[in-house]
């Protein structure tokens, strides 16, 4: 079966550096796919992609040896089978905020006796190879959202559950639901202790932890903390940083700062 560079980073002991699809476009995803990430998730809760654009969008990345994840709009096993039989290699679901709900998601990712995944690779056999069935369970890779006060209340009975490969912090509903205004990147005492509790969490449990951030410096920092997987902006947020750049220095205007969403 075709390696994940995903686990072969983390076997390696390096952090994956991941970027983000929310535009709805194969040749985007392309694009994106051809700058040297290890990973690129699409994103089907936020961004504006549905089922069939996808799948377009997976083979658009491979074209390169970019390892191919999807965010699911919701922790549903219609939706997460089908996105593992169009060939993802990595799911991220959001809202994980207990046991049952980790357990759910787990089991929906992997072929019996680990789990309850219906056999049906039709793609994904095409993009992983013909011992797909056989390998699938130890190549695919579950992330769980961690982005409420529920989870990280939650937090030891969610990472000990068997079969979570990894947690994914959501910054900006993870301050939304501690009391605070939407948001990523943040610097303040509040979210460093609650990234801590994570990163204490999985290191008890052996589970990998990642984060979603909107600047390369963030991003590092997020690293030193002991992070091994971080997201670093997006295409979207490539394309308007880019572009109000552009404009700002044509009319002679201050630039403009990144903004408050992380996508």
């Amino acid at each position: 079966m075709r390696a994940n560079r995903v686990r072969d980073n983390w076997a390696a002991g390096k952090a994956v550096i991941n970027s983000w699809c929310g535009i709805p476009s194969s040749f985007s995803a392309e694009v994106m796919a051809s700058m040297g990430w290890d990973s690129l998730v699409i994103d089907m809760q936020h961004g504006m992609i549905d089922y069939q654009m996808m799948v377009t969008m997976l083979q658009g990345i491979s074209t390169t040896d970019v390892t191919p994840m999807v965010r699911v709009p919701w922790n549903d096993p219609a939706y997460i089978q089908k996105a593992l039989d169009a060939g993802a290699y990595g799911i991220v679901c959001p809202m994980i905020n207990n046991r049952a709900e980790a357990e759910k998601f787990v089991g929906s990712m992997r072929y019996a006796p680990l789990g309850y995944r219906s056999s049906g690779p039709i793609r994904a056999a095409l993009y992983g190879g013909p011992d797909y069935h056989a390998k699938a369970n130890e190549v695919v890779v579950a992330f769980g959202m961690i982005e409420t006060q529920e989870a990280l209340d939650n937090l030891d009975a969610i990472l000990s559950t068997s079969g979570l490969d990894a947690i994914y912090i959501g910054p900006s509903d993870l301050s939304i639901s501690l009391g605070y205004a939407p948001g990523g990147d943040k610097p303040d005492e509040w979210m460093m202790a609650a990234l801590k509790k994570v990163l204490d969490g999985c290191k008890r449990h052996k589970v990998q932890p990642g984060i979603h951030c909107g600047a390369p410096a963030y991003a590092k920092k997020m690293i030193e903390m002991g992070f091994t997987f971080v997201t670093v902006g997006g295409d979207n947020r490539f394309m308007t940083m880019g572009g109000q750049a552009a404009v700002a220095e044509m009319r002679d205007a201050p630039r403009p700062g990144g903004g408050s969403t992380p996508y």
